[in-house]
């Protein structure tokens, strides 16, 4: 068998083969073979047909077609073990000669992995930058536990203000008459924040409990009913509750109050050395994005459109699953924002290209840098997703199956990638602030992400497991 390779763009190529005249010969006789005991022939026991008899029953050239569909077939899966070639798409074949005599000639397309042009990826001119923790910092955090253990109460002695909580009873009318949602009985709300219609809270500030007050308003042009856009309305509103969120004094009951602390200095204390923790961590998570980008921006690779497509579809799975924690259908999502679905994977595709060249080049990295995962570890992710998906058992399988297991080993690769990669530096610059190791908890699992998840949903490949090395061992 004679093979030629011919390149093309987006990480297609273009196989011609030519076979010996032999070869169609045998598959011929196997074709015989297989139609005669495929066929009932009168007169003939099943496998004992002759080939003019069958060809007689199927057509003249059914015996030639079938033979070279299989020839084919063997032929090309033969030149991909020979080459190392794993194929990301089925082939697009064109038979050029398949006369019996004669060589057979046919070229197959496909889509190919694409080849990754490292550029520079560990001598980058940044370093980690670490926000120094001051007492600002640590006064907001306080700020915030105070409003945490906050109690509302009573408004006395005063109106209504912007932060007050207020329940109030409404009825909106046009031209005299109400008009759907728009009354209430009894509608909680905060003043100041605009939650209703803009304008409508302004007209309640200076209102004491059980004031009530008419106003008009007129309905914005983007308006979520269609029918109240620009139109112009009459609310006649009750004040029925006023409240006012009370903080505790920040004192040393409370630092008891919030945990066990004997004083504000203390809780001051914790307060800053978790803080500086959280600094150091942040840091270490915006060098690895740095880093990420800096090796991704001076490599080279032409993206086929197979992987960019899958990657769209993963991206609108997570938008699914980001909506159905809401209780919001995609339909419905689709319906407010006035977009199709063609719409959405048109948005998703320029993330889509950048989150597949990070994955591609990212593989080639930890190819280079000889980086390995324990099966230990990928069967401890399994393990995992069998307990956080219990409920979930076409999840599990997708885990459990070689292609989730290429999601997991491929995954934990490229982290540890990037780990090595920040270690490494640390090594080489003993006077840059010292990041702690990212743990490989829930937040750094394989399996616990929105990307693990819609992944597994529609059963995608990892783009490291469509490699010859990985096919051998199971891959894709």
């Amino acid at each position: 068998m004679q093979t030629t390779n011919t390149p093309l763009p987006k990480s297609r190529l273009q196989l011609e083969l030519e076979l010996p005249p032999e070869r169609l010969t045998r598959a011929i006789d196997q074709a015989v073979s297989r139609l005669s005991r495929q066929t009932r022939v009168p007169g003939f026991r099943p496998g004992k047909a002759p080939r003019f008899m069958l060809e007689r029953m199927l057509g003249q050239t059914a015996i030639l077609d079938d033979a070279v569909d299989h020839l084919v077939e063997d032929a090309f899966r033969e030149a991909m073990k020979e080459q190392d070639i794993v194929p990301l798409t089925t082939p697009e074949v064109e038979v050029t000669q398949s006369e019996e005599g004669k060589p057979v000639l046919f070229k197959a397309t496909i889509q190919v992995r694409p080849e990754v042009k490292l550029g520079d990826y560990d001598h980058f001119g940044f370093a980690p930058e670490v926000k120094p923790v001051d007492d600002e910092m640590v006064a907001k955090v306080i700020e915030e536990l105070q409003d945490a253990h906050s109690e509302l109460k009573p408004v006395e002695g005063r109106a209504a203000q912007n932060g007050d909580y207020a329940v109030i009873g409404f009825r909106g009318t046009r031209d005299g008459v109400e008009f759907p949602g728009g009354s209430s009985e009894r509608m909680p709300l905060i003043i100041g924040e605009d939650r209703l219609i803009p304008g409508f809270e302004e007209n309640l500030v200076g209102a004491m409990k059980g004031d009530e007050r008419e106003f008009d308003i007129t309905f914005p042009d983007d308006y979520q009913e269609e029918t109240l856009r620009g139109q112009v309305a009459h609310f006649s509103v009750t004040v029925k509750e006023l409240r006012h969120k009370q903080l505790p004094e920040a004192d040393d009951d409370f630092a008891r109050l919030v945990g066990k602390f004997n004083d504000m200095a203390e809780l001051r204390a914790e307060l800053r050395e978790r803080l500086g923790a959280n600094a150091l961590d942040h840091a270490r998570h915006e060098f690895a994005d740095k880093i990420i980008e800096y090796a991704t921006a001076n490599a080279t690779v032409d993206l086929p459109d197979v992987l960019i497509d899958q990657e769209v579809e993963v991206m609108h799975d997570e938008l699914r699953s980001a909506l159905a924690r809401q209780g919001i259908t995609e339909d419905a999502y689709l319906n407010v924002v006035g977009k199709t679905d063609e719409d959405i994977h048109t948005e998703f595709r320029p993330q889509a290209e950048k989150r597949v060249k990070t994955l591609l080049v990212l593989t080639e990295i930890a190819r280079a840098k000889g980086v390995e995962v324990p099966e230990s570890d990928v069967q401890g992710e399994i393990d995992r997703a069998r307990s956080r998906y219990a409920d979930s058992p076409n999840l599990i399988r997708y885990f459990e199956s070689e292609r989730g297991r290429n999601y997991i080993r491929s995954t934990f690769r490229r982290s540890r990638t990037v780990e090595q990669l920040i270690d490494e530096w640390l090594a080489a610059h003993p006077e840059a602030p010292r990041l702690p190791h990212l743990e490989e908890s829930d937040d750094h699992s394989p399996v616990a992400s929105s990307t693990a998840e819609a992944s597994a949903s529609i059963g995608a490949t990892d783009v490291e497991a469509l490699t010859p090395e990985s096919a051998s061992a199971g891959g894709a």
